[in-house]
Order: structure tokens, then sequence, then C-alpha cells
């Protein structure tokens, strides 16, 4: 057993934790057994208030005769518009205990945005956090006929409003639990009205390339995920994790809400995406999923922390990672561990790593799962030394998430793991794309018949797009996105991802986007990370009066360009890149440029910032 962490509760298990058919089923048979057990928690006015299994059961139910009061029918639509919060949890079980299908709809798209989707999935409800979310709703109605009911989770600002459509969450169930003393045994028929193949949840993807299309999930295929999971990486009622995540996203729904359903993780709500770091640490979750970006910004912070220390505290910092390390590549090699190096990493948790984990909130994880985008192996190796598994897993929303994933048992850096047991991978022989094939493929995009035949073949393959290798132990490799593969003027083949991976391990950096399809040279367009840079200018006495001047500063641009240089070290000549740009605006979820996980879009950013990259070529 390695001294870095213990595998034994991390062992996947094939056990039935929880009987149903269909998610509905799985839900309330916790709320029966679970009961009074606590399910989930909230942070609210600086509260931390707890939900048990009853009390959540009661929301629900409530919310769900509240909408069968509104007419809302078993196999109708609603969406929810919100950012991810407990309410949500709420609609969305209600939605599917009322025989409905639910969509989650992400708080930052725009109103035209809420309307194609609204119109495409045929919603009847549309749920939505506040007085913002509400405005969106209400511009776009009249071009949704069958929308017929709006639900307001928080009524700040709105005590005033009156409009026949809207009502507030708190009325939806005062308005249920009245519907249902009235109509006994209609809710246990709506709970019971769906089939496993009947159709659960709409997932819809990001529309980068043209209109979002609406993934169609059945009952039985989230039901058969969360099982498979469990068979991945256990968790169970002892565990704890955050929700955080955007839950209209695969990963947040399945791996952190579903899952946590079927398996009695206790979920924690952070108060606002800002508020996380603090959140962590309040937390302490056991197991916790998120982005690269989350984890590349926790390390540019203790990284920015040990620089701001003392000098002892650094040499202090740097042995004990030294030993972490040491540990760390013998247990990668499968090696064994000496005696002595077991007791200097005992020595180095007391006088350092332990500090680290904890000022991160993470000294009580067992598990840190990383995916939806790749990372930087460097990146996971420096978690390794201080005792943390990262897992990477790989999957997509046609998948229902996760389909391989690291073992734990023998981690490989740079790699996204084996297939996982509920279904198949593997790596097409003509053109090196991964497939995927099993129960949790998708039903389709929804009203798209010719784009669902695109990605499954007629042999049950979904086509990832995902280009890839598979090493004679089963662990497979993402190259790049098929569609992002740099094929240079010169005829060579770069995979940009793992260029940028490697400069967003620079504290400095947030995001990067290498260009250089069918020119002469590599150039790329990055991201800064504002605060870090911001404390590296501001030690340095550097002028700067906003973001746009901070990334235009010659000692910034000095700072990027030697990170640039000790990347482009790593790569052949014909790979490193010659040429730079910082953006100048502070991007946030909302722009265009950004995905819902915080990823740059590549196609996007070629496109907006053509002038910048073609002046980079005239240079």
């Amino acid at each position: 057993m390695s001294p870095l962490w213990n595998t034994a509760h991390a062992q996947g298990s094939t056990h039935v934790v929880m009987p149903g058919e269909t998610m509905v089923e799985v839900f309330w048979n916790a709320v029966a057994l679970r009961g009074p057990r606590l399910m989930m928690r909230e942070k609210k006015l600086g509260i931390w208030r707890g939900w048990t299994w009853h009390e959540t059961g009661d929301a629900v139910r409530q919310l769900a005769m509240g909408l069968a009061a509104h007419g809302f029918a078993p196999g109708d639509c609603a969406s929810i518009l919100a950012n991810t919060r407990l309410e949500w949890v709420l609609a969305d079980m209600a939605v599917l205990s009322a025989g409905g299908v639910s969509n989650g709809i992400y708080p930052t798209d725009a109103a035209s945005q809420v309307q194609y989707q609204c119109e495409d999935s045929s919603t009847t409800v549309l749920f939505v956090e506040d007085e913002e979310q509400l405005d969106k709703a209400l511009v776009t109605r009249e071009q949704l006929p069958k929308l017929k009911l709006i639900v307001v989770m928080d009524m700040e600002g709105l005590t005033r409003f009156n409009d026949p459509m809207v009502i507030s969450l708190d009325q939806l169930r005062e308005e249920g639990a009245a519907f249902d003393a009235a109509n006994a045994g209609l809710f246990e028929q709506r709970v019971h009205s769906r089939r496993p193949e009947d159709l659960a949840i709409l997932i819809y993807t990001s529309g980068t390339t043209g209109k979002p299309k609406g993934a169609m999930h059945s009952h039985a295929a989230l039901v058969y995920i969360v099982r498979g999971y469990n068979q991945v990486l256990r968790q169970d009622e002892t565990d704890e994790r955050m929700l955080f995540l955007p839950l209209c996203h695969v990963a947040e729904r399945l791996g952190g809400q579903y899952f946590s359903i079927y398996t009695g993780t206790v979920f924690n709500f952070v108060e606002n995406p800002d508020t996380v770091p603090e959140n962590v640490r309040e937390i302490a979750p056991t197991t916790f999923t998120a982005v690269p970006r989350v984890w590349e910004k926790f390390y540019s912070a203790v990284t920015i922390a040990i620089a701001e220390a003392g000098v002892f505290q650094q040499w202090v910092y740097r042995q004990c990672m030294a030993v972490g390390y040491a540990v760390c590549d013998r247990v990668l090699a499968q090696q064994a561990v000496p005696l002595w190096l077991k007791a200097a990493f005992h020595v180095a948790n007391l006088l350092a790593l332990n500090n680290v984990r904890r000022m991160m909130g993470v000294q009580r994880a067992r598990i840190l799962v990383t995916g939806a985008a790749p990372i930087s192996p460097e990146l996971v190796r420096w978690y390794l030394a201080l005792g943390l598994p990262m897992l990477e897993v790989w999957g997509q929303t046609e998948s229902c998430g996760g389909s391989t994933a690291m073992p734990i048992q023998r981690i490989k850096l740079g790699s996204i793991g084996t297939a996982c047991p509920f279904n198949e991978v593997m790596v097409d022989p003509n053109t090196q794309e991964l497939l995927i094939r099993g129960p949790n493929v998708f039903m389709g995009y929804l009203n798209q018949p010719e784009k669902t035949a695109e990605t499954v073949d007629a042999q049950g393959w979904l086509h990832t797009g995902d280009v890839g290798s598979v090493d004679a132990d089963g662990y497979f490799r993402i190259t790049d996105r098929m569609k992002d593969i740099i094929i240079t003027a010169g005829g060579k083949n770069i995979t940009p991802s793992e260029w940028e991976n490697e400069l967003k391990f620079s504290p400095y950096v947030t995001d990067a986007v290498v260009i250089g399809d069918k020119r002469a040279y590599l150039t790329v367009i990055i991201m800064i990370d504002l605060d870090n840079v911001e404390k590296f200018a501001q030690d340095r006495d550097v002028p700067f009066s906003n973001y746009a001047s901070l990334t235009r500063a010659a000692e910034v641009q000095a700072l990027i360009q030697a990170e640039i240089e000790t990347v482009n070290r790593k790569f052949a000549r014909v790979e490193q890149i010659k040429h730079f740009r910082l953006l100048d605006t502070q991007l946030t979820a909302e722009d265009d440029e950004l995905t819902p996980t915080m990823k740059l879009k590549r196609k996007f950013v070629e496109q907006k910032y053509k002038d910048m990259i073609e002046e980079m070529y005239r240079a």
C-alpha cells in the first residue's frame, strides 16, 4: 500500500446501494430508507443549514403536485434556468417525480439561447433563479406558445411584481400541498408513470459549432451510470462533496447530484462561484470533482503563498515537496517505497504538506477527480506529491459522463485511464478516433435524427471526435479533438492541447489557444491569471490602471514571454511558439469566448481575434 494514499475506501463496488429502475424510484427509495439522515446542506446569510432526506422529500412532493395542479402532464418538459443551488435539485426531482422531462439551461445563456432551448424542448414550465433570469423569460415568452408557467426561486426585488404566468417557488409548494390533499393516490401514479426506457433528462451541448443539440438520456441510462460510477470510485454515506459546477453540465448532474442521491453522499452547495475557495475550507470534502481550471487555481494560490513566505518556510516547503515527489515517482513506477522514505514522507506531512492540504481545504479528501478538459500531467504529479490521489476521467455528454477512469492502484500520468467496466472503449484503427459503446450511450439528439446518425453508427459505437491511442495495459490517451489538430504549412501534425496544458501549469496563465493550422509557425493567444499577475505587478511597482493596461505592461509581457520560453524548451523547434498576444479583456462565464466550464472556445477565439492573429503572422 502506498504511503501517499489509502486505496481501500476507493475500491469499486458492484453492490446495488439503492434499488430502483428509474431515477425517480431510486430517489424515493432513498427518502424512505435514509429519512432523518442528512442529505444536503446550503449556506445562506453565513449559516449552514442541513436538509434531511425527509425534508427534501416533502418539498419535492409538494412541488411535483404543484406542477400537476398547473396541468403539467407526464412526458411534458420543464426547464431550469439557475445557478447551482439547492432549489435546482428540488425542482429537478419534482419534475421527474411528476413524470416529466427535466432540462437545465445555463444561467449565463442569453435570452435568445433560452428561447431556442425552450422552443426545441417544448418546455411548458420554466423555473428561473431570480429577477435577472426572469427578465430573459419575460422577453422570450411571446415566442414560446407552449410555455404556461414561470416559477421564480428567489423573489428578492419582486415582491410587488404581478403577472398571471409567474409564481414563486414557495407558492408552487403551497398549491401542491393543497392539490395533493385533494387528490389521494395521484402522486404515487405520477412517480410510477415513467418506465426505464422513457426519456428523463435533456442535456444540451454547448453549440460551439452551431445550434446546441439536446442529448436525450433515459431513466435506465441514469440508473445504469450511477451504479457504474460506484464500480469505479465508491462513495457512501460517510462521504461529503460539493456541488458547484453547473448542474446543466453532465459532470455535476450525473457525477454530483444523481451519484450522491444513489450513494447517500452528503452534498454541499457553495454560496456562489466566487466563494468556492472559502467554502472548500469550510466543507473539507472527502471526494472532490472539479475541472482543470479549479485545480490550476488552487496550485497557483499555493505557489503565490509560498513565494510570499519567509526564506526558511520556502526552504522547508521545497524539501518536503522533494520528498513527496520522490515517493510519488516510485509509486508511479510501481516500485517499492523504502522504509526510510516512508518515514521522511511522514515528517514532510507534519512539517508542511498537511498545512498545504489544509490551506486548500482538501485535508480530508481521499479522492480528487479531474475531467471535462485536458490537464497538465505535471499538475497531477504535484497533487500526488502532496499525498492526494488525483484521478483523471474522460467521457462526454452523450455517454452520460465518464467512460474511462484512472485506476487508483496504478496511475499513469498523461493518460485518461482504462475503460470503465460498464462500457466498451476502443480506438478506430483507421481514424484513431475514440469510440464508446454501452447502455450509457444516449438515446440521440432531440429533433435531430441526422446528427444522431452521424454520431452513433449502426453497431452502436458513439463517435466522440477525440483522437487518441491505447497502450498494452489498456490505458487510453487523448491526442486532441479531431477538429483541433493543427497541420502546419510544412505538413507537421501538432496537438495544441499538449502545449496549452504545459503553459497552463504556470501560475500566471489561466488559459491559452495555440494557432498554426496551415501556417508556417505556431502562435498563441493567452488569458492571464488576474490575481497572480496583479500581485506580480504590485510587488514590482509596475504601474497599471485596469486589466487592459496590466496586460500591456512591458514587465507583464516579459513575464509571459519567460513562461513561454520555459515551455518551448520541452518541444521540438517546429512545435515551439514564435509569437504571443494577451487578451486585454477579463473574460467571465457570460462571455461567448468561454464555455460553461470556463474553457476558451478555440474556433470562436480564432474567428473573433482574427485581426490579432494575422498581426502575429505579419510580425
